[in-house]
């Protein structure tokens, strides 16, 4: 069975879709791309039919069996909503949409139509989770992480760094768009799907570089059970490293690193599993039933906490006292000195930046207060 593929930003993580799509071409098949800025001007795809936009594509008359929408989150709730209501089922990069009252008219479009939504949170197929739930379930979950953004990332496009551009939101923070994963993951693990599951969330949003959004955040979520995920987070960091997320359960503790899908035991053993592809687990879905892993209703619970972000006080603004700007790259990096160990710390402890007394927070904060959001 040969499915009709379009896919919508064919640029950034719009040409890891276009590489997934070259392996599984036998059983899903480009009809056509959709960019401003064209299809690719050499090997795979450079022969479809390329389109400045998804209305252009659709009223073509192309009727894709799937769309896949790799575009800023900006745009996805127009783009879902309308490739939804042309009969196609979604593939829809993370995070989901940018409000939690499009998440809902998102979510009803899909009840509506009766089409499949699968949001791209890659980590939600890997194995690991299957053999983190059978340890039992989790007592409390942290996730630390911490990664390094230069200038050129803030720089690279307007919605970068944005919380909204031309009254649109964007919500491009670190907590909601590259470390979103974190979260989501964390998450997921605890069994926290929907909106529902959540109870409370506090934050503290930081901004080391000269952005709207955050780029280094914690938050402590509050589930309905008492139970609490915390994350300390960093793009403003001296080296990336791998993000990491520490379950606890009565059984015992394991520490998940989600991007090479290894655990690691509190034995000292490692071990790496792999995962299934969401996309061609939605190929599966089509054709054989196979549940999804990551569909959008059981996106709710992190759409509570990208609602909380998004509503949340403008970051504080980290004082240059606190940082230093390296220069011996390709584009000026900034740093928050001494991150690395405060975004562990803070994690592990079940705190926020500022409950620790972390220098940068105590300097940046200057009498503003956290934002706590109750459900």
């Amino acid at each position: 069975m040969t499915h009709d593929v379009l896919l919508v930003g064919t640029r950034g993580f719009g040409a890891v879709h276009l590489r997934n799509l070259e392996r599984l071409s036998d059983r899903a098949r480009l009809v056509a791309v959709a960019d401003p800025a064209g299809g690719p001007a050499e090997g795979f795809a450079s022969d479809v039919l390329a389109f400045p936009s998804l209305d252009a594509a659709l009223d073509s008359g192309i009727h894709p069996d799937i769309t896949v929408i790799a575009t800023p989150t900006g745009t996805h709730f127009p783009l879902a909503m309308r490739a939804l209501e042309a009969g196609s089922d979604v593939y829809l990069e993370k995070p989901p949409v940018a409000t939690m009252d499009q998440f809902s008219q998102l979510l009803a479009a899909q009840e509506r139509t009766g089409r499949a939504v699968q949001i791209g949170f890659q980590s939600f197929g890997s194995h690991a989770l299957e053999k983190i739930a059978a340890l039992g379930a989790p007592t409390s979950i942290a996730t630390w992480a911490s990664w390094t953004r230069d200038a050129a990332y803030w720089s690279r496009s307007a919605w970068a760094g944005r919380r909204a551009l031309d009254g649109v939101p964007i919500v491009d923070g670190v907590v909601t768009n590259p470390l979103a994963h974190a979260i989501a993951t964390s998450l997921r693990i605890a069994g926290a799907r929907r909106r529902e599951d959540v109870q409370r969330i506090d934050l503290e949003l930081y901004r080391a570089n000269d952005i709207e959004a955050d780029d280094t955040s914690s938050v402590r979520i509050t589930l309905h059970d008492g139970r609490r995920i915390t994350a300390a987070l960093t793009l403003a960091s001296p080296e990336q490293k791998v993000p990491l997320i520490e379950v606890r359960t009565a059984s015992g503790d394991v520490v998940f690193a989600y991007t090479e899908d290894e655990l690691m035991y509190a034995d000292g053993r490692r071990e790496r599993t792999g995962r299934t592809d969401l996309f061609e687990e939605l190929l599966d879905h089509r054709e054989h039933g196979v549940p999804l892993s990551s569909p959008l209703v059981e996106t709710g619970a992190f759409m509570t906490v990208l609602e909380a972000v998004r509503t949340a006080p403008s970051p504080f603004a980290i004082p240059a006292s606190e940082l230093t700007v390296r220069t011996d790259g390709p584009s000026p990096l900034t740093t928050i000195d001494g991150i690395d160990d405060w975004i562990e710390r803070t994690a592990r402890s079940g705190a926020l930046f500022s409950e620790l007394d972390a220098p940068f927070a105590r300097a940046a904060i200057a009498g503003r207060r956290t934002a706590s959001v109750s459900r």
